[in-house]
């Protein structure tokens, strides 16, 4: 029959059930008797108004611990043994209680529960409504009306009960608050007191239970799952969305049935905090520093609050790589390691009166560029009273900030001549210079601290490297540079050149408290081709000249081969100066010595003027060439005009 009420074949369900009545009689069998006369005198029987009242009576009959009059239409002797089979029935002692789940059936009494909200605050009653709806030809009393739940401990706050006698089933009147009149729609409301060990969670109805009859006769239990629903009640409620016919109007205290959604579940949330939270910062972070977020808790409660909670950092559910590279601590005067969590949870803060604040100090480090969203969550404890019963709630207050991160500079490197031209490649045991250029991109002003250059093994430093940045302090866009003067002993092996170092800035924001400790951040360096040259030449000479004065040049060449190598050296005159020294020369060096070649020079005119040019060549090594040569020795110098003579008149005149 289940395929007859799922596709509305009312009248041939209706005839299986008036046959299966008839043989449920015969039988004296009490339940399916119920249940069969409940079916016939809902909306889906298509019986006439007085054969539904004779069931209707036949039932309450049966409810009254008295046989039911005989079905029309059976055979008279088989009438007599169901007599007998019910009079049986009514002497035996036995359980009067029948429960009967409608999921599968269309009763006479329909049922939909709702709940007020989706949700409600733990503080606040949740409240829900039944609504029972009669399609029997006569009013109908009922003695129980309950509704179960997910947690049982709320089924005894929803019951409805009323003391009647067993010969009040049949209702005379459309009087009293257990009756139900056919076609009207009843509501029941009730309400109860969540627990606080239930917020967060979901509160579902899982049955609603009506009781037709007494204890003293019988008991029928109607059963609906959840909020309610029959077996004709989902094809009803599709029909009712889909129609466009306009509803009568109701007086204020009735309702349209059709209008009634069922909703069997709520929420419990926790109860509305009355406490702020402002942060306070100065973004953007940068990159490794210890960034200071000022939280600031400020309770607007009537009454004390207690147990007041911390949790701040990372906001859960972003990428795991911001999750290793974020830490977050109470204590700034320390740099964090990895040990620290990207998350601080439950930090107790003490408790506050009415209009009292605190205020906490976090400090974050991000070791990666990019948006951070970070969490800050207050949690507390306050008394409350609700339905004249005293609570303890627990709320909480969450804020959310997003927060960028990123690089507080950028350093720019690069390997310099003596004479600063630029180098693709360095030669080995020729000092050279190693320039670095820190730029400041930070919004904020920064301190640089110190700097340190970390030498790798192959590099060495001609002369003892000190910082140069020693409290500077940048502004946005604004850039430092040092330069340090290096020699590497031996030439490169592999392809990818020769590993120079680590360069170490330390720094903070200007603005940053003294107790801050400073950020050190590390850049590799880059590796550098070495290249071994064969003939090494450096000269001495001072810094400048003067007309018409002797201006001593020392060249020094340094055979850095294992062979003797043959020299043939010349000077090309200048126009700018006269020398004395030998023009062309031709010598041998041996392995791993050095040869010094002394010329004086004499300036003829002031200004920036050319050297004369020494020209080198090596027979063993055609290839070292005067283009070479040009970047170990000075080609110009810079010469002052010749001092005025001051006679004795001039003395003596002044």
């Amino acid at each position: 029959m289940c395929d007859y009420r799922s596709e509305g074949w009312w009248t041939l369900l209706t005839s299986i059930l008036t046959t299966a009545l008839k043989c449920a009689y015969l039988m004296a069998q009490l339940k399916d008797y119920i249940t069969y006369s409940l079916e016939l005198l809902g909306r889906a029987s298509t019986l006439k108004d007085d054969q539904k009242s004779r069931i209707e009576k036949n039932l309450i009959n049966v409810l009254m611990n008295e046989s039911p009059d005989p079905e029309p239409d059976c055979d008279a002797l088989a009438v007599k043994t169901a007599q007998k089979l019910w009079a049986d029935r009514i002497s035996l002692a036995g359980s009067n209680v029948f429960t009967i789940g409608v999921q599968d059936f269309v009763p006479f009494v329909q049922c939909k529960a709702k709940f007020h909200a989706p949700s409600f605050h733990v503080d606040v009653p949740v409240q829900l409504d039944v609504y029972l709806r009669a399609d029997c030809p006569h009013p109908v009393r009922f003695s129980r009306l309950c509704v179960g739940f997910n947690n049982q401990e709320y089924n005894q706050l929803c019951v409805i009960q009323e003391a009647s006698r067993a010969s009040e089933v049949l209702e005379n009147t459309t009087q009293g608050r257990m009756c139900l009149v056919p076609g009207k729609t009843r509501k029941f409301l009730f309400k109860f007191v969540a627990k606080t060990e239930d917020v967060g969670k979901k509160i579902e109805i899982t049955s609603v239970d009506l009781v037709l009859g007494h204890e003293t006769g019988r008991c029928v239990v109607l059963s609906w799952q959840g909020g309610g629903g029959d077996a004709a009640s989902s094809q009803e409620a599709l029909q009712a969305a889909r129609s466009f016919r306009r509803r009568p109007r109701l007086p204020d205290s009735e309702v349209h049935w059709d209008s009634v959604v069922v909703q069997a579940s709520t929420m419990i949330i926790s109860r509305v905090p009355n406490v702020s939270v402002q942060l306070r910062h100065d973004p953007p972070a940068l990159t490794n520093e210890m960034y200071c977020l000022a939280v600031t808790v400020r309770s607007q409660e009537k009454s004390p609050i207690r147990d007041v909670k911390l949790t701040a950092g990372l906001k859960p559910g972003q990428d795991a790589n911001l999750t290793q590279k974020t830490q977050v601590t109470l204590r700034g005067t320390e740099l964090c390691d990895e040990s620290c969590p990207a998350l601080l949870t439950d930090v107790p803060v003490g408790d506050l009166q009415p209009g009292e604040q605190l205020e906490k100090t976090l400090y974050v480090r991000c070791g990666t560029v990019g948006s951070r969203m970070f969490l800050v969550y207050v949690s507390y404890l306050i008394n409350t009273t609700i339905e004249d019963k005293e609570i303890v709630c627990k709320c909480h207050k969450d804020e959310t900030v997003t927060i960028e991160t990123v690089f507080p500079f950028d350093v720019a490197v690069k390997f310099v001549s003596t004479k600063f031209e630029h180098l693709e490649r360095v030669y080995a045991d020729i000092p050279f210079l190693l320039m670095t250029d820190l730029l400041s991109a930070s919004p904020w002003a920064l301190t640089i601290a110190s700097s340190e250059l970390q030498l790798a093994p192959s590099m060495t430093s001609v002369d003892q490297p000190e910082s140069q940045l020693d409290r500077v302090v940048l502004q946005t866009g604004e850039s430092a540079s040092e330069c340090f003067c290096l020699r590497c002993p031996a030439a490169g092996t592999g392809d990818g050149g020769v590993a120079t170092g680590h360069y170490v800035v330390s720094w903070k924001r200007a603005s940053a408290a003294p107790d801050i400790p400073v950020v050190s951040t590390v850049v590799t360096l880059p590796h550098v081709i070495v290249e071994s040259i064969p003939l090494h030449v450096n000269a001495d000479l001072p810094p400048f000249g003067r007309v018409r004065e002797s201006l001593p040049v020392r060249y020094h060449l340094q055979n850095t081969t294992d062979l003797v190598q043959d020299v043939e050296i010349s000077v090309e005159p200048s126009d700018a100066f006269m020398f004395s020294g030998l023009k062309q020369i031709r010598l041998r060096i041996l392995p791993g010595t050095a040869q010094e070649m002394l010329y004086n020079f004499y300036p003829l005119m002031a200004g920036c003027q050319q050297l004369p040019s020494l020209h080198i060549s090596l027979l063993r090594f055609p290839g070292f060439t005067h283009q070479l040569l040009r970047r170990f020795i000075p080609t110009s110098i810079f010469v002052k005009p010749q001092g005025r003579l001051v006679d004795d008149a001039s003395i003596a005149a002044a």
